[in-house]
């Protein structure tokens, strides 16, 4: 027996026109959300980069699981774009590169706990030091295995975070010259405000990095590697900073629509009811939430292309979807959506994202969660 309801709602559901497809590839799973990344973009990003560099040798960072493009497949792409060395954060990262069989120099950018020395070491990476007790760990562990071994000296010149503190950089660069299996192999710094090319601060950094070049005695007094991060994967680490250099953003993030639905004005959606329909118009449903990095912040104030049009995120952003206002766009389930990326000329990008976020687009990248598979096109740095 059935008990009488109420009304039937003014939701109704749409269908019968054809989906529409932009991106260049296919989700690869039952799921129709994926990341598009261009092997072929890292690999000339890193080109140009290194063309305009004063120096003559680039590092490629390829930390963070290659800031959320693939650690394996970005660091194949960077190294067939000319990039010397690589740069992890993390041994584990190191490890796994070895063990993809990728063979070129990597540095780890940060000293691991002290007991991780050997591990370092059995990877064949190039550690960076700073610490008396890593420092004597890695020295031990490298005459325990017979090796003498290069190390990069990290000297700290404002950023504060880690490194040399000014006042021990004699001890520290004495500490290396006097050891027994360890050779210095490398110096080297960070600046705080490298987004801001005109601030102060930097030409005072750089005067210090110099004091410590001369220091070392047994360095060169030039620059002769640079060490790109964001910028190999076509993204400006700041506004205008990669003016000139033709970059080319290797990442896109694509969805499709899996449910289309006409509401009537007055209506309201997702949890806490906290957007309401101001007129009859077209909600649609995107499979990708904030447990993929479709943040929770995004609720009434992202925006998203649909057939080449941007629309915006409406709703409280679910952990597994959420839902855009497509007004009276001619929407149909399976139509492709560009979270991130251009579609017809149309598009939003990670600096769009950081912005209604109030956060950089490093972290929007960064993000884009590990249930969302990765699809890689271009043959640069394939296997």
């Amino acid at each position: 027996m059935t008990a009488a309801g109420p009304a039937e709602s003014p939701t109704t559901l749409t269908g019968g026109a054809a989906p529409r497809r932009y991106a260049a590839s296919q989700p690869p799973d039952a799921r129709p959300t994926w990341a598009q990344v261009d092997r072929d973009a890292i690999a000339a990003n890193v080109a140009a980069l290194k063309d305009q560099a004063a120096a003559p040798a680039l590092m490629a960072v390829v930390k963070a699981d290659g800031y959320g493009h693939g650690l394996v497949p970005a660091a194949r792409a960077a190294l067939a774009g000319g990039a010397d060395w690589l740069a992890v954060a993390l041994v584990e990262e190191g490890r796994a590169l070895r063990d993809a069989g990728v063979d070129a120099p990597v540095l780890v950018l940060t000293e691991p706990p002290p007991d991780a020395a050997g591990a370092l070491l059995a990877a064949d990476l190039t550690a960076t030091v700073y610490s008396p007790g890593f420092t004597a760990a890695l020295d031990a562990a490298a005459a325990g295995a017979g090796r003498r071994v290069g190390v990069h000296l990290k000297l700290d010149t404002g950023m504060r975070r880690v490194g040399v503190p000014q006042a021990d950089w004699r001890d520290a660069i004495t500490r290396v010259r006097d050891s027994a299996a360890l050779r210095l192999a490398g110096l080297w710094s960070h600046f705080a405000v490298a987004d801001e090319p005109h601030h102060p601060f930097i030409a005072a950094q750089a005067g210090e990095f110099a004091r410590g070049l001369a220091l070392a005695r047994s360095l060169s007094a030039d620059y002769d590697m640079v060490r790109p991060g964001l910028a190999v994967y076509g993204l400006e680490p700041a506004p205008g900073l990669a003016a000139g250099t033709p970059l080319r953003p290797a990442l896109s993030w694509w969805t499709r629509l899996s449910l289309v639905k006409r509401l009537a004005a007055g209506e309201a959606v997702s949890y806490g009811l906290r957007w309401t329909a101001p007129r009859t118009t077209t909600v649609a449903t995107i499979p990708a939430g904030y447990a993929d990095g479709v943040t929770r912040r995004l609720s009434n104030r992202g925006q998203v292309v649909v057939r080449g049009v941007r629309v915006p995120l409406v709703g409280t952003v679910c952990m597994d979807q959420c839902l855009v206002d497509g007004d009276d766009l001619p929407l149909a389930a399976g139509d492709d959506v560009c979270l991130l990326g251009e579609q017809d000329g149309v598009a939003v990008t990670a600096d769009d994202w950081a912005s209604w976020l109030d956060t950089i687009n490093y972290e929007v990248v960064c993000g884009i969660g590990r249930r969302v598979p990765r699809v890689y096109v271009g043959a640069a740095g394939a296997t």
